[in-house]
């Protein structure tokens, strides 16, 4: 497979699933804007920001306006975490290599592109503009599994899908425990709505209430956010098909220098796999999700040295 047709792949994959998690989280606040009130607006989205990757350097939390930050997270294509950007993203890289996906791919994508253009700049009253991304991006990747070639191009769908959904993840979890896993706030009602908040970001209340009850404590719910083995929005699970999707790409691809990246991703399902939570809550959470990120940053590099940016020696060596 030529790499600029892999990084096309992999980075329309990756900006789907960036849409799709971003329209939940956001979704997900405007409800909690219900049952909390408004005394802490601008911090809630501030929050929300630095849960979605979005930072401001050099300014307080203070300083972030609720609708501005909101707005910016929607409509804003000029951040990378944004609604519009990811969709707007996800459709030019699926343009480039219109030929190596399915014409109901490409419609269905199409048609998340038009939604996206006609949605009201209205934040407030966006709900209808999320769940139509949401459903949107869930159609498409129904759609992509039965229409399409499950070899290489495929593979690096998946590799991008669930290497965004782990930095996602992530990123969220880390968030949201850094400012409401503190002693002196548990047992209040808004603390325990936030739990139940960062538990419907990730699609988890229901099946985490099937493994735990409705018993809603931190460190189960840190346990089956980053390690549940087959929940599709576990850290876990993302990082063990993550490693599968690479393994069938080097095997498919057939290249010596596939022995690096799979390595590397082997490393990152091990940790997980081999990780208790009472050693990860000892160890500091903070420290264990940074490290994830840290790797899941060198399994991106290593992808894209081994399969995308790679010298014309590598490949003459291959």
């Amino acid at each position: 497979m030529l790499s600029r047709v892999a990084d096309s792949l992999y980075w329309m994959s990756r900006y789907l699933e960036r849409a799709e998690h971003t329209a939940r989280v956001i979704n997900i606040q405007l409800n909690l804007m219900l049952e909390r009130g408004s005394q802490s607006e601008d911090l809630d989205w501030a929050r929300v920001g630095r849960s979605l990757g979005m930072e401001q350097s050099g300014e307080d939390d203070e300083d972030w306006s609720a609708e501005d930050l909101a707005q910016s997270l929607l409509h804003d294509a000029s951040n990378r975490s944004s609604i519009v950007a990811s969709i707007v993203n996800a459709r030019e890289n699926a343009r480039q290599v219109r030929e190596q996906i399915s014409s109901e791919m490409w419609e269905q994508l199409n048609r998340l592109f038009h939604a996206v253009r006609r949605s009201s700049p209205e934040v407030w009253d966006s709900r209808d503009f999320l769940q139509s991304i949401k459903e949107g991006a869930h159609l498409f990747q129904g759609i992509t599994d039965s229409t399409m070639t499950h070899s290489e191009g495929w593979q690096f769908i998946q590799a991008g899908r669930y290497l965004e959904r782990a930095v996602a993840v992530s990123t969220l979890v880390g968030a949201h425990f850094r400012e409401f896993h503190q002693p002196a706030q548990a047992g209040s009602e808004r603390v325990y709505l936030e739990w139940i908040g960062l538990l419907r970001s990730c699609t988890a209340f229901e099946a985490y209430c099937k493994a735990y009850t409705a018993d809603v404590k931190p460190e189960r719910i840190a346990e089956f956010l980053v390690l549940h083995p087959s929940f599709p929005h576990s850290i876990r699970f993302s990082a063990e098909a993550l490693e599968t999707a690479i393994k069938e790409i080097g095997r498919e691809a057939g290249s010596r220098r596939a022995a690096r990246v799979e390595r590397i991703a082997g490393r990152l399902r091990a940790t997980l796999g081999f990780s208790q939570i009472d050693e990860i809550m000892s160890g500091g959470l903070h420290a264990y999700l940074h490290e994830l990120l840290r790797q899941c940053g060198q399994v991106h590099s290593a992808l894209y040295q081994t399969y995308i940016s790679y010298p014309i020696e590598a490949a003459l060596e291959a």
